[in-house]
């Protein structure tokens, strides 16, 4: 492998703020503020706009849509289309 190309690989907190939860990881992302963590060291912290912590998904409150209802709803509104 080629030196000097790739992009410098270390320990990273990621944290969702939404949520209240972070995480410690190895990452290229990189970021200027830091983090003391539970073992005491400091790490540089990405704050995420979405996490396991947070997504619907992950969660269990996601919302099935009801498309059979909107489409009958609009059949209804605008009549059928033939």
């Amino acid at each position: 492998m080629r030196k000097d190309i790739h992009p410098p690989y270390g320990p990273v907190v990621f944290r969702d703020k939404a949520a209240g939860f972070a995480f410690l990881t190895r990452s290229t992302a990189s970021s200027a503020r830091t983090i003391e963590w539970e073992d005491g060291r400091t790490y540089p912290v990405i704050d995420v706009e979405v996490s396991s912590a947070s997504h619907p998904f992950y969660t269990g409150t996601a919302r099935v849509m009801d498309t059979a209802g909107r489409v009958e709803r609009f059949e209804r509104r605008f009549g059928k289309r033939r």
